[in-house]
């Protein structure tokens, strides 16, 4: 039997797939970028179809690019940006919208609301989450009272709901399988991760019929079977987690107290605490890492919003660089005397702020400063971003006291200087794999795991390996005084400041 597996990771601004090969090393690869929508101040929507046509086009160019047929494949992976979320029609599988992203804020008045009403810590002990924009509830309940005849029609069951997993299961497999797993339900707002199960109560509030919402599985298990027409031969989808644990897995750390932190789009800190559900007193998340052979594994995470952004926005916002990767050397050069801080509140502050009206400030411009301040400033604001985190996470968790080791990935851990001052910021050390794609790996282990061709979870841990570590080398006297900058740039862009 083949080992081969092909790995869909669908991300927030483009869809990738990477064929792994027996020795979970990549084959080859196909991405695409697709287009982001703001249809006004705080919202963001992408085109589920044009995802779908992302999504195909690069299966196919990784196969090609693999030199693999289908018919090589075992099995497929999928992970996806988590909290996006589409309703589409049940029938012809034609969306009612445009799919709401997960950085939108536009149901920001309805969280509000909730809360003045008292229900946050009901929603809070049963799924573990805040009631924010970010979470793929208060979305579903948008879209049923905003676009004409979607509630009525979902009440009939003419609609179906998901999130960007879900809605690629059903069109895979033609239509045939409505499902999710357990990681991407947990970031719904509506599911009970102590249960395991979609909340009765909950669904009430926010107004959501149940049949609506995919039969929640395991990570590994059974999603059905791909058109053959698609790529040639019918393949079995296996495996599915949400991108940030997806990560989680292809780091291994599949042992309470391990830790990684994606940098991508947004950056996003998971801390295993094995059977565990720890409330966070400090505004952190209380999710569902994943869930095997029905036994769950809970993590606490820290979601920041803005991280590889703030580079993206350095280059096609303020244009004071051409390409991403040039950020770090630009940043090398910036003036040691100057301390410019970048609070990155583009769409809101994350974890352990939870500040959905803070907007971006930039602090301690004077004359000199320039895009190589701007550019350091960008960096330097996803390393402080992730001490907030790191700094909550010690104060929720029993075991969290401990020397912390760092796993890293995503597109900005490519970047020495980004790492360096990462561990500089955190007095931690970041160790950075030999394979970046951690993403797809771990849905691509989910998905070989459960095919019986890839390792189970013990021995893929030992196949995981170390490019480098970056240990910390700034003086402690200089790190407190920049985190005391930082923390004081924060206070005054918070909304209530």
């Amino acid at each position: 039997m083949t080992s081969n597996i092909l790995a869909i990771d669908q991300g927030t601004t483009s869809s990738r797939a990477i064929v792994f090969d027996g020795a979970m090393k990549v084959a080859g690869v196909g991405q695409k970028e697709f287009t982001q929508h703001y249809p006004a101040s705080g919202w963001v929507e992408h085109d589920p179809d044009e995802i779908w046509e992302s999504v195909v086009a690069t299966c196919r160019a990784a196969l090609k690019n693999a030199g693999r047929a289908a018919s090589d494949i075992a099995a497929i992976g999928i992970t996806n940006q988590r909290e996006t979320v589409v309703i589409w029609d049940r029938k012809t599988g034609k969306p009612i919208h445009n799919a709401i992203v997960w950085q939108d804020r536009r149901t920001a008045p309805l969280c509000q609301k909730l809360k003045a009403e008292g229900r946050e810590k009901l929603f809070t002990r049963k799924t573990g989450l805040l009631l924010d924009p970010y979470f793929s509830g208060t979305k579903i309940a948008w879209l049923l009272d905003n676009v004409k005849g979607a509630r009525a029609r979902a009440e009939k069951g003419e609609l179906l709901a998901g999130t960007i997993d879900t809605f690629l299961i059903w069109r895979l497999t033609g239509g045939k399988v409505h499902a999710t797993d357990a990681t991407n339900a947990s970031r719904t707002l509506v599911y009970n991760i102590a249960t395991n199960r979609w909340d009765a109560e909950l669904l009430k509030l926010l107004r959501i019929p149940a049949s609506l919402l995919p039969e929640v599985k395991d990570c590994a298990a059974d999603f059905g079977i791909t058109e053959k027409a698609l790529f040639g031969a019918e393949i079995p989808i296996l495996g599915v987690a949400g991108d940030q644990q997806a990560a989680t897995i292809g780091q291994a750390c599949f042992q309470p107290g391990m830790m990684k932190s994606t940098y991508g789009t947004g950056c996003f800190a998971i801390l295993n605490t094995g059977d565990d559900i720890v409330r966070s007193k400090n505004r952190l998340l209380t999710t569902i890492a994943y869930r095997l052979d029905g036994r769950t594994t809970y993590a606490l995470e820290g979601s920041i919003f803005i991280a590889g952004a703030a580079v993206q926005w350095l280059r096609d916002g303020a244009k004071m660089i051409s390409r991403a990767a040039d950020s770090g050397d630009l940043a090398a050069k910036a003036d040691p005397k100057q301390d410019v801080y970048l609070v990155p509140g583009f769409v809101g502050l994350g974890a352990p702020h939870w500040d959905a009206e803070a907007r971006g400030a930039i602090f301690g411009l004077t004359r000199n400063s320039g895009p190589a301040e701007f550019a350091r400033a960008a960096l330097e604001s996803v390393a402080y971003q992730t001490r907030d985190l790191l700094d909550a996470m010690k104060k929720d968790w029993k075991g969290g006291r401990a020397k912390t080791v760092l796993r890293v990935d995503g597109g900005m851990v490519a970047s020495d200087w980004t790492m360096q001052r990462l561990a500089d910021i955190l007095d931690a050390p970041v160790d950075r794999p030999t394979i970046l794609e951690t993403t797809a790996l771990g849905a691509a282990w989910l998905a070989g795991s459960r095919a019986g061709v890839w390792p189970k979870a013990k021995e893929f841990a030992k196949s995981w390996a170390l490019d480098r570590r970056f240990k910390p080398a700034m003086k402690e006297a200089e790190r407190s005084r920049k985190i005391a900058g930082w923390r004081d740039a924060v206070r005054r862009t918070l909304s209530s400041a």
